[in-house]
């Protein structure tokens, strides 16, 4: 595995593998790899000549700076995966190798997508993940792009500035299934930060949204909302900050089952002072 860490180096070597024929896959990522990230390297293995993954903590997307402080950082760890991952390319940059100091600020319109759920308890969240995505797109220079569907909404926001702001890169946005534990909650960097009880109590998430899947079928979208709600109420370890059923495409919310034909339900908990999130699709 070969590994970059400037900007230049890289995308000189990538437009020498593109003359040479060969396809490029890319799986952006933010370290404290798991399993979740080593299914879309392999996605990107399958379908790519060369497979390119990027680690880097993103500053822009984190609304919190102790957020920011407590993400967990294992570069040697995640080095040691990759490589037994086969990945062919680590682009591993610096702060100011992505942001240098005569960059000037970004600013995506990203209309609802924006402003609900994740954009509404974190502003400014995915104004940071549209900048740093579209930087590493224009360094990277992928055929493909892999993310995984538990972060629902950021693949909304990253299809939709891929279609209106780097049409001319040509990039294919492909998603991939959520990894869960044994258990059934949704594989995060984050997990690792759960204390032994916060974690024990966290597999309750993926039970109430599977759950919540079975209910739609007979419980109005109000009625559904309510008993997810009143099911958190009873747990003292986890606190719902919202749990909403919108349109798979425009995540515009659902009131009711017939206003669109896929829905997806999304959730976002705190175990403690961890924030997790989930979805699933009825």
């Amino acid at each position: 595995m070969d590994i970059y860490k400037n900007s230049y180096s890289i995308t000189e070597k990538i437009k020498l593998l593109k003359k040479e024929g060969k396809s490029i896959g890319f799986v952006p990522t933010m370290g404290a790899l798991h399993q979740g990230h080593i299914s879309l390297i392999e996605c990107s293995k399958r379908n790519n000549d060369i497979t390119v993954v990027s680690i880097f903590v993103n500053p822009t997307q984190f609304n919190n700076p102790d957020d920011l402080q407590k993400y967990p950082r294992t570069f040697e760890t995640d080095k040691e995966k990759l490589n037994l991952a086969n990945c062919d390319i680590l682009f591993y940059p610096s702060e100011k190798e992505i942001y240098p100091q005569n960059d000037s600020n970004i600013s995506f319109d990203l209309g609802i997508l924006d402003s609900i759920m994740e954009g509404k308890h974190r502003p400014g969240h995915f104004n940071g993940v549209a900048t740093v995505v579209s930087k590493l797109f224009k360094i990277v220079l992928p055929d493909n792009a892999y993310f995984g569907q538990k972060d629902f909404q950021q693949l909304a926001v990253i299809k939709h500035i891929n279609s209106e702001y780097l049409k001319n890169l040509n990039i294919n946005i492909n998603a991939c299934k959520i990894i869960r534990e044994k258990d059934g909650l949704a594989m995060s960097s984050r997990n690792v930060l759960l204390s032994k009880e916060y974690r024990k109590n966290a597999s309750m998430i993926s039970e109430v949204i599977f759950e919540s899947q079975k209910l739609s079928k007979k419980l109005s979208v109000g009625e559904l909302k309510n008993w997810v709600i009143s099911k958190f109420e009873q747990n003292s370890y986890l606190e719902l900050e919202y749990f909403d059923i919108v349109n798979n495409i425009t995540l515009e919310q659902v009131n009711h089952w017939n206003e669109s034909n896929t829905k997806v339900a999304c959730i976002a908990v705190y175990a403690g002072n961890i924030r997790l999130i989930d979805n699933i699709i009825y």
